[in-house]
């Protein structure tokens, strides 16, 4: 029993030392100066839009709504909700990011990448085809099932390889999954008459978004923030190896499987409320460790606020570049993530040889 007791003693004092190295001196103060950023960008959404209103009209709609004052009436039935789902969505995509990377130790995962948004996609264009009366709820279920669906085509091309996935194969197979699944959501919306909502739902988009779908998101995301806090230690230690992270006591299937179940459950619910933005959860995860580091109790909120801030600003620009009309949010997103993709991508190319 003494030995036993010393082994655990010792594990303990190793993931301390191992997660006190990781862990950025500034990493504090860079999500504190993020999250100011963030809440400032988010006024600077309600105010901006064919009705531009005054900073102080927000602040009094929350102390004191008024239902006869056309600006309160905006701000609550058309901006609070595109701003928080605005911001939910980027975070959502961006943990779910960082998780996928995370487990794979692959630079190279995202959600766009691996096949889920698409996955997703297509399950909620079937749903709004077959079944247009499908609650919000209903959709986070459709969504929920088809990111698993996207997810195991992805990973079954592993079977079939011999050296099993690598970044640029995950890559190629992401892609080519995402085009199947694209290309019959395409005829299912044909065949159905719907491809104008379809269409629509596949270039992304947060406007439009009534308060019943941010109420469950909020849920969802009360369920998927503390799941992803809770799985952050275990991250960290996985980023060593699986052999160093089962040394130190960790059960890598069970995390990988409640990182799995995370991922298709932030990502499903975002797909089902906004469409498909892509490269959000590529791009965030790689900024955000040159930031602050390898430490992924620091990198999960962080990646959170700084995908939050991302998806805001995107949906700022896209109210602003042709006005009235809005460019959808997916594109904006796209014009930063390919690029970046290029570049890990060609960084990874070696991994073929």
């Amino acid at each position: 029993m003494e030995q036993i007791r010393k082994r655990q003693l010792n594990k303990e004092v190793t993931k301390k030392r191992i997660l006190k190295r990781f862990r950025s001196k500034s990493a504090a103060t860079y999500f504190i100066l993020a999250l100011m950023i963030l809440l400032l960008t988010m006024v600077l959404s309600l105010s901006y839009g064919a009705a531009t209103i005054e900073w102080s009209v927000i602040v009094e709609s929350i102390l004191n709504f008024d239902e006869e004052k056309t600006s309160h009436l905006i701000l609550y039935d058309l901006r609070f909700p595109r701003v928080l789902a605005a911001a939910l969505v980027g975070a959502f995509l961006a943990i779910s990011g960082v998780i996928m990377q995370g487990l794979t130790r692959n630079p190279l995962a995202s959600p766009s990448i691996m096949g889920v948004s698409a996955g997703a996609g297509f399950a909620v264009a079937l749903s709004l085809a077959c079944f247009p009366q499908t609650t919000s709820f209903g959709l986070v279920i459709w969504a929920f099932f088809g990111a698993t669906l996207g997810a195991g085509m992805v990973f079954s091309v592993g079977l079939f390889s011999k050296r099993g996935l690598t970044p640029i194969k995950l890559a190629l197979a992401g892609a080519a999954v995402t085009a199947l699944l694209q290309s019959v959501s395409t005829m299912i919306a044909m065949y159905f008459n719907v491809t104008r909502d379809i269409s629509f739902w596949y270039a992304g988009h947060v406007a439009g978004i009534s308060a019943q779908s941010v109420r469950l998101t909020v849920g969802v995301a009360a369920v998927g923030f503390v799941g992803a806090g809770l799985l952050s230690r275990s991250l960290t230690l996985m980023s060593l190896g699986d052999e160093v992270a089962r040394g130190l006591g960790q059960r890598t299937s069970v995390v990988r499987l409640c990182g799995l179940l995370i991922v298709l459950l932030l990502t499903g619910t975002a797909v089902s409320i906004s469409g498909t933005i892509g490269f959000v959860g590529l791009v965030i995860p790689h900024i955000t460790k040159k930031l602050i580091g390898m430490d992924y109790r620091w990198v999960m909120p962080f990646s959170a606020v700084l995908g939050a801030w991302l998806l805001v600003t995107a949906d700022i620009f896209a109210r602003m570049i042709n006005p009235p009309y809005e460019i959808p949010v997916g594109a904006l997103t796209a014009l930063i993530g390919v690029p970046v993709f290029l570049f890990l991508a060609r960084k990874e190319g070696s991994i073929l040889k």
